[in-house]
Parts: structure tokens; C-alpha cells; sequence
């Protein structure tokens, strides 16, 4: 069996949709609410505003192959993954209209997304729709990890609704971070298509990421300060999130027989299960 394998038949997470509301009341947020700084508070809110329609073509994308998994283990899995990220979707809107009352163009970038990936799915065959949404996964997942592993990714959100909100999004992309990528493999998806529709999508991905981060940052009057333009552009290079560890485990996907298992998160998941949905956990008080 090959480490691919052993990793596909590994014991999954529970993959279940946690009933969870938050709530940002005006005022409760800085401006540039990721620890102050001014770049990466304009990255993380278009981040945010990408989730929903998102997410929702991730369901869609899943969705369509449903009928097709023979696995009840998988189908199992679907389910979970589908409540998961309905309710991403959601939170992430709840979030997105207060990061608009802030002056964060957080709907405009969500009519582009919407338009975007409406575009994708006439142009593209669903089984190319499913590689998309697996490459994506892999992307939201590694960053899901990096914040739960790295404190000082924890630190950049002080201790605000947004940090709660993102570490709960963080544990459950980590819980069903291999769903789409099996679901992709179960319905015949090749290694080819996979691997290519990754290559492309760190390319468009990452230059949409800083066209609409730069025009989200041109809107904003503190951008035109050079000094701290110069010092938020600075800060990237030491980014928890845009380590080399970072890219290097993103572009792991490329590899030949790569698995999403391949990365054993288990403690990482026993870890912050019990912090914020424990008994005495932090957001035990959110669940209804």
C-alpha cells in the first residue's frame, strides 16, 4: 500500500455542521481589525468576502457527484461537509456586511465571485468543477492549519469575534479537508486533471488575491500614509501565513499520488475541539 493509500484509509474526522451563530455590533471592530495592520486586514477581508459564493459552489460542485459515491462512510462524510460549509457561507455574509459598514468593498468583490464562478461552470465540465473545488480545499485547509498551529497567526486577530469566527471556520475546513479530494478520486477523477487544475488555480488565485487586495487598500485613506504603507508592505515577508512551510505544503498537491491525509491532523483537532467546544471551551456559549 502506498502512503497515498494508507492515507486514504486512514480513520476520518467526524464531519458534522455545528449549529453556531456569531455577532460584530457596530463598534466592535477596529478599522484594520488583523492586529492593525493595514495590508493583511485588507487581504483577510477580501478573503471573506470570496467565502460565500465560495462555498456555495463547493457545495454545488459536491453535490453533483452525490448520487454516484457507493461508500456510506463518504456519503456520510458529503453530508457533513455540505451543512459545514452552508453555514460558512453564512457567518462569512454576517461578517461581510459589517466589514461593508466599515468600508471594506466586500459586496462588490462578492458579485465577482458570484459572476466568476457562474462563468466557470458554462465553460468547464463538472468533473473539472469537483478538481477546482478539491485544489481550493487543499488551499483553505493549509491555511486553516497554519492558523491553528502558529500563534502567531492566532495573535494577528486579538482577541475579537472575527479571531472566534476564523477559528471555528480554521477547525472545520481542517475536519472535512479531504471530502471533495475523495469524492474527485471515488467518481473517477484523474491525477492529470487534478494536478493541472491546481497549477492554474495558484496562479489566478494568487493574482486575484492582490489585484482586489490593492483596489480594496486604494479605497482606503490610510494606505495614502507612505510610512505605514511601506511598513505593512514590509511585514509580509514574516507573515505566519506566507511562510516557506506554507507554500510548501500547498504546493504538495502537485506531487503525483499526494493525499490530503498525508498531513496527520488528529492532535491539532483533539486540540482545539476541546478548547472551543469543550465543556469550559470559548465558544461553547455560541452553539444553539
Amino acid at each position: 500500500m502506498t502512503a497515498s493509500e494508507s492515507a486514504s484509509a486512514a480513520v476520518k474526522p467526524v464531519v458534522r455542521a455545528r449549529r453556531i451563530r456569531f455577532s460584530y455590533p457596530a463598534g466592535s471592530l477596529q478599522r484594520h481589525f488583523v492586529g492593525g495592520d493595514l495590508v493583511m486586514s485588507h487581504v483577510v477581508a477580501h478573503l471573506s468576502a470570496q467565502f460565500p459564493e465560495g462555498e456555495d459552489f463547493f457545495v454545488r460542485s459536491v453535490r453533483r457527484f452525490a448520487d454516484q459515491i457507493t461508500d456510506p462512510e463518504l456519503t456520510s462524510r458529503v453530508q457533513g461537509f455540505i451543512g459545514q460549509e452552508v453555514t460558512h457561507g453564512r457567518e462569512h455574509r454576517a461578517l461581510n456586511e459589517r466589514l461593508h459598514q466599515m468600508g471594506y468593498p466586500t459586496r462588490r468583490i462578492d458579485r465577482f465571485t458570484h459572476h466568476d464562478f457562474k462563468r466557470l461552470e458554462r465553460l468547464l465540465p463538472p468533473l473539472t468543477w469537483l478538481a477546482v473545488t478539491a485544489a481550493f480545499e487543499h488551499y483553505t485547509a493549509v491555511l486553516a492549519e497554519t492558523l491553528l498551529s502558529d500563534e502567531r497567526a492566532q495573535a494577528l486577530l486579538g482577541s475579537t469575534e472575527v479571531r472566534s469566527m476564523l477559528l471555528w471556520h480554521a477547525i472545520e475546513e481542517s475536519e472535512h479537508r479531504s471530502v471533495a479530494f475523495d469524492v474527485y478520486r471515488s467518481v473517477g477523477g484523474t491525477e492529470t486533471r487534478r494536478i493541472w487544475t491546481m497549477r492554474i488555480i495558484r496562479l489566478t488565485f494568487t493574482a486575484s488575491v492582490m489585484f482586489f487586495s490593492a483596489l480594496s487598500l486604494l479605497g482606503d485613506r490610510a494606505t495614502y500614509n507612505p510610512v505605514r504603507l511601506f511598513r505593512s508592505v514590509a511585514a509580509l515577508r514574516h507573515s505566519p501565513l506566507l511562510t516557506r512551510t506554507v507554500v510548501r505544503r500547498i504546493r504538495a498537491y502537485t506531487k503525483p499520488g499526494f493525499h490530503p491525509d498525508d498531513t496527520d491532523n488528529t492532535a491539532l483537532l483533539a486540540h482545539w475541539t476541546a478548547t472551543l467546544f469543550g465543556e469550559h471551551g470559548s465558544l461553547a456559549d455560541h452553539l444553539h
